[in-house]
């Protein structure tokens, strides 16, 4: 695994944030919740589930917006939005450094500022990517000359329970067995992205005491 660091409630607006950086990709989540939410957008049952996703620069494109799209899925599926009916949860995530990794990084800066937050989640989530170059190897967490000139690239999400799989996004040409030798891959990985949340959680409950 490359090196991981996270500081939480870096920002004091939010009611949880997480600045979290995967090798050299640094993303920053903050989580507005649960807040009112507009007419439009209630959902009687439970809260609806919103992600701004701000690049490092200029306007969101649409990549941008993919990325919004798979993070709100894998939020959605992470929280007990039943126990937050008529209100809304706002994640915003912003980019500050890419150099491969990208979505991994932002799964998993929410996963930490969700923590920050407090709101109910039914698991942990933790997100591992690697890319296969030319040669047919895997790298677990690429850098971003890996991932660019990788044939296929594969972005995998895993719950705390029992590491299955809460999403997955792949690219590139690859057989069935090259996919199963990257999802066994990052499904290691993500083991120690779990232990990791463990000694951040650990930290900040003894800063609080």
């Amino acid at each position: 695994m490359s090196s991981i660091n996270c500081k939480l409630g870096v920002l004091s607006r939010p009611d949880g944030s997480a600045l979290l950086t995967q090798g050299e990709t640094t993303v920053m989540a903050g989580i507005y919740g649960p807040i009112e939410v507009k007419s439009q957008k209630l959902l009687i049952n439970k809260a609806s589930v919103e992600v701004c996703y701000r690049p490092k620069a200029g306007l969101p494109g649409i990549g941008d917006k993919f990325y919004e799209s798979i993070i709100q899925n894998i939020c959605e599926a992470a929280l007990v939005s039943v126990l937050y009916p008529r209100s809304s949860i706002l994640v915003v995530i912003q980019e500050m450094q890419n150099y491969g990794g990208l979505i991994a990084c932002a799964v998993n800066a929410c996963c930490l500022a969700l923590l920050s937050s407090g709101i109910d989640m039914k698991f942990l989530i933790a997100s591992v990517s690697c890319a296969m170059d030319n040669q047919g190897i895997l790298h677990l967490n690429p850098d971003k000359i890996i991932w660019q000139n990788a044939t296929a690239t594969f972005v995998f999400v895993f719950d705390s329970t029992v590491q299955r799989i809460v999403a997955s996004h792949t690219s590139g040409s690859f057989s069935s067995l090259q996919y199963q030798d990257a999802l066994d891959l990052c499904k290691n990985g993500s083991k120690e992205v779990f232990e990791f949340y463990k000694t951040v959680i650990a930290q900040e409950i003894s800063h609080e005491s």
